[in-house]
């Protein structure tokens, strides 16, 4: 997953970088990354997709051009990283049909620490040019770097860029454009939470997983249940039961005790030599090629003492991880046979909804 890709295509006056799109892989859902320059955007992608640690963010260069990753995982799906300085409606050279004919989601990244009236103006530009030639593209609205801000000027920064949009929507009669704010951060896991939205608009048929989920919860008495792309820590589905930050945090620090465990003394392929082998197998491949014939499972009990959790490998790519209730670590034997329905349940969801 760690393969960053410069843009493959003609070159505009300003050396800009624009999308060839006959060399575009087809079917394959694209997250735009857009903004201001020097609102963030690199460092997200290179957080969430490359597992660059916060601090070294720093020394990223500014963008110069469109940078392309091809993210091979559950799904094929691909990040594009635009600098802050192109504006695409004012190119010709752009094609703009190539560009968002195949788009999963407009991620615009707003700087909150910043002054962000300009950021809000081009976004409103943007999202009236699409909602005319693309009413259904989705637009996630990142605030972002807001670390270190208060809860209350937080809530009200997006209370008034939310305002902003709607009003200017409202104006122009698109009163029910699909837009969709979070407030991020590179420094704790609301990115990976807000980035686990977006992706799970991508998902078809995501009830199904959130049902079987629930389901599991409900017969085994978990807490909660998460879905996970272990790769980018990107939760793809969760049970119905309300949002708990702290509990996904959990979950997502577990993983990463895991790999680090197994990749010393087990064999869950997750090196960077494994992941950059996983890049060369396509997603077409048969699930059960991409099964691992030792998976991973594991289980602790927290320091609290109370609330046990377990991780269970899925595929190459997946892990289940829940949050258990005290009595639960007590019935492992019924726990582990509803977690191994659930897995093989997993497994046939993905077989059947994989692209053909």
């Amino acid at each position: 997953m760690e393969s960053r890709q410069g843009t493959v295509g003609k070159h505009d006056a300003q050396g800009m970088a624009e999308p060839n799109p006959e060399l575009a892989p087809k079917g394959k859902p694209r997250l735009l990354l857009m903004g201001q320059r020097r609102s963030g955007k690199s460092s997200i992608s290179s957080v969430v997709f490359h597992k660059l640690p916060p601090n070294e963010t720093l020394f990223l260069e500014s963008t110069a051009r469109i940078q392309k990753d091809s993210m091979r995982s559950f799904m094929d799906f691909q990040v594009w990283d635009f600098p802050g300085q192109i504006d695409i409606f004012d190119n010709p050279t752009f094609d703009i049909d190539a560009m968002f004919g195949e788009i999963g989601a407009l991620i615009w990244v707003i700087d909150a620490q910043d002054d962000y009236l300009e950021a809000v103006a081009r976004l409103n530009v943007t999202i009236l040019n699409l909602q005319r030639s693309y009413p259904s593209i989705k637009i996630e609205v990142f605030i972002h770097k807001v670390d270190g801000l208060s809860d209350d000027y937080k809530l009200d920064i997006q209370r008034d860029i939310q305002i902003r949009i709607q009003d200017e929507l409202s104006d122009n009669g698109f009163e029910n454009a699909s837009v969709t704010f979070h407030l991020t951060s590179i420094y704790n896991h609301s990115i990976f939470e807000a980035f686990s939205k977006v992706i799970q608009k991508l998902i078809p048929q995501l009830g199904v997983l959130e049902a079987m989920l629930t389901n599991l919860c409900r017969t085994c008495r978990f807490e909660k249940a998460y879905l996970f792309d272990v790769l980018s820590k990107i939760y793809i589905a969760t049970d119905n039961a309300p949002a708990d930050m702290a509990s996904y945090e959990i979950c997502s620090d577990y993983i990463d005790v895991i790999i680090d465990i197994t990749e010393v003394y087990g064999s869950w392929p997750r090196s960077k030599q494994h992941r950059d082998a996983l890049e060369a197998e396509p997603w077409h491949a048969r699930l059960e090629d991409q099964v691992a014939s030792n998976w991973a499972e594991s289980c602790m009990v927290l320091s609290d003492g109370n609330r046990p959790i377990m991780l269970r490998e899925v595929d190459k790519y997946l892990a289940l991880v829940a949050v258990m209730k005290e009595d639960s670590y007590d019935k492992m034997p019924l726990v582990n046979m509803n977690v191994e329905t659930t897995v093989d349940g997993l497994k046939e969801f993905f077989e059947i909804t994989k692209p053909k």
